[in-house]
């Protein structure tokens, strides 16, 4: 919206003109003033002079006359003038008013309801015709093409989502073909060299089913592996642990003889990993991690604490807003904390909660609270199928490498 232009201001010195006409009425009030001055002077020469004056006073008269008669019309044409400029400056200020609120509607109303109906999957036909109406010809082009690009972007952004989603299931697929067939041929190969290559493929491997899982979350695809039967702590902390590259530096502490529900334990498993590897990665190469495991009335506590640097109040906001999944936009989220977004997303999902402390180890601490109700005992507590089971001690001795998931 255009503003209103500013009228030219007078020289300096010059009368400033009056709302209404101000100027010309006074000056036909001075004329008329004027006016009758001169006529009364006049008429007081004409008393003096006597009789001999009378044609003086006839010419003096009629004089006074066109002057007065002149004086009155400016005066009554000022008046009328007055009121029109009153009038034509209210019928302005009455219009602006009106376009400023048409402007207000078209921008906190109007736009926003387009948008939300196209973000939620609408196309732009659609949410143009159930949208507000709008009457000004201008702002209606304005909509319609507003209405085209973000379909458009829209559009481009879905397709990709999928070919991302598509990616990660044939990743995730291909990964877990590998896994299985790596731990075959650890069943068939005694020798404990060749034992601790397979060992260390099967962690690789492992490590790249995680980041196919992570791209698998953030676009929205489902996971790859599902659990039938409760895992039980132990294998949870072991899982998560066997899918980072540092999980020598991982120290676990847990007594806790608990299991989570089947549908939960992946989902639970994958945001301990990207909690785990984010502490190992931003902390010194020589420090350890360290896990403990509670249990609460409220469910399981699972603290992580690394001896990094401590978070500066900024980082520990941004990390805080990452893990509360509320952030869905992926053009936010910075590359080095990619892993806290894809923790957010899973506690979403699955009701965790997740907050950050400082650590006693001189770094940060991430607590991860898992709700009673993924809380519960294996069915069969000597059948539970771990999902990361401890490496033979042998291949452990020559490589060190735990079973990835």
């Amino acid at each position: 919206m255009t503003s209103p232009e500013i009228p030219p201001q007078p020289a300096a010195g010059a009368p400033r003109p009056v709302a209404g006409g101000g100027t010309a009425t006074g000056t036909a009030l001075a004329l008329l003033v004027c006016a009758a001055v001169v006529a009364v002077a006049w008429l007081g020469a004409v008393h003096a002079a006597g009789a001999s004056a009378r044609t003086a006073v006839a010419w003096g008269s009629g004089a006074a006359g066109v002057v007065l008669c002149a004086a009155v019309t400016v005066a009554a044409r000022a008046v009328l003038t007055g009121r029109r400029l009153r009038a034509a400056l209210t019928d302005c200020r009455a219009r602006h008013a009106e376009r400023d609120t048409a402007d207000a509607y078209f921008a906190d109303v109007v736009v926003p309801d387009v948008v939300d109906r196209l973000r939620n999957g609408g196309s732009a036909e659609t949410a143009l015709a159930e949208a507000p109406s709008v009457t000004n010809e201008m702002q209606r082009r304005v909509l319609v093409t507003l209405a085209r690009e973000v379909h458009k972007g829209e559009s481009m952004r879905a397709a990709a989502l999928s070919a991302c989603a598509n990616a990660a299931g044939r990743v995730q697929a291909l990964a877990t073909s590998m896994a299985a067939d790596l731990r075959e041929m650890e069943h068939r190969h005694a020798d404990e060299d060749v034992l601790a290559d397979l060992l260390h493929l099967d962690h690789r491997t492992a490590q790249t089913g995680r980041i196919a899982d992570s791209i698998a979350v953030l676009t929205g695809a489902r996971s790859g592996r599902r659990w039938a039967k409760p895992i039980v702590m132990e294998s949870i902390l072991r899982g998560a642990m066997g899918r980072i590259s540092g999980y020598q530096r991982v120290r676990l502490h847990s007594t806790s003889e608990a299991a989570i529900a089947g549908h939960a334990a992946e989902g639970v498993m994958h945001a301990l990993a990207e909690l785990m590897d984010n502490a190992a990665n931003f902390s010194p190469p020589t420090s350890e991690v360290h896990v403990y495991v509670e249990e609460v009335a409220a469910g399981i506590v699972i603290t992580v604490e690394d001896g990094g640097l401590v978070m500066g109040e900024l980082a520990l906001r941004r990390a805080q807003q990452a893990v509360t999944g509320e952030q869905s936009d992926l053009t936010a989220l910075s590359g080095t904390r990619l892993g806290l977004a894809v923790v957010g997303r899973l506690a979403r999902k699955h009701g965790l909660s997740v907050s950050f402390r400082p650590s006693a180890h001189g770094g940060t601490g991430v607590l991860m609270r898992i709700p009673r109700e993924l809380v519960t005992e294996p069915r069969d507590r000597e059948r539970v199928t771990a999902p990361t089971p401890a490496p033979r001690p042998a291949a452990a001795s020559a490589r060190g490498r735990p079973r990835g998931g």
